[in-house]
């Protein structure tokens, strides 16, 4: 199927922490993965600013703090929020299906 195409298997949702930040593995990169009120959405899980791993960090709806130098980011679209981060955070198409989150990357 077309549509299907690039499409990889990335965890369960049932694995997921609800309404939290998870950390799931796809081959050498580690990803984080939001649970937010409008859906799934997934990013790299190190900040590009100092390197922490924002699955440590505070999550709010679709707000990500860094739990090193508290900059944040939106995970729908990766866009600095607070200072100190000034760059978007890499973030990945993602979806749920059959049971699991799915990123293409």
């Amino acid at each position: 199927m077309k549509d299907d195409a690039g499409w990889q298997d990335l965890i369960a949702v049932d694995a997921l922490e609800q309404g939290w930040v998870t950390e799931a593995n796809l081959g050498p990169r580690r990803l984080a993965v939001y649970d937010t009120p409008t859906g799934v959405h997934v990013s790299l899980a190190l900040c590009n600013h100092g390197g922490a791993s924002l699955c440590d960090g505070y999550f709010d709806g679709h707000v990500i703090e860094c739990p090193l130098h508290q900059g944040a980011f939106d995970v729908r679209d990766g866009q600095p929020v607070s200072a100190p981060a000034t760059r978007p955070m890499k973030v990945f198409e993602a979806r749920v299906k059959n049971g699991m989150v799915q990123v293409r990357v």
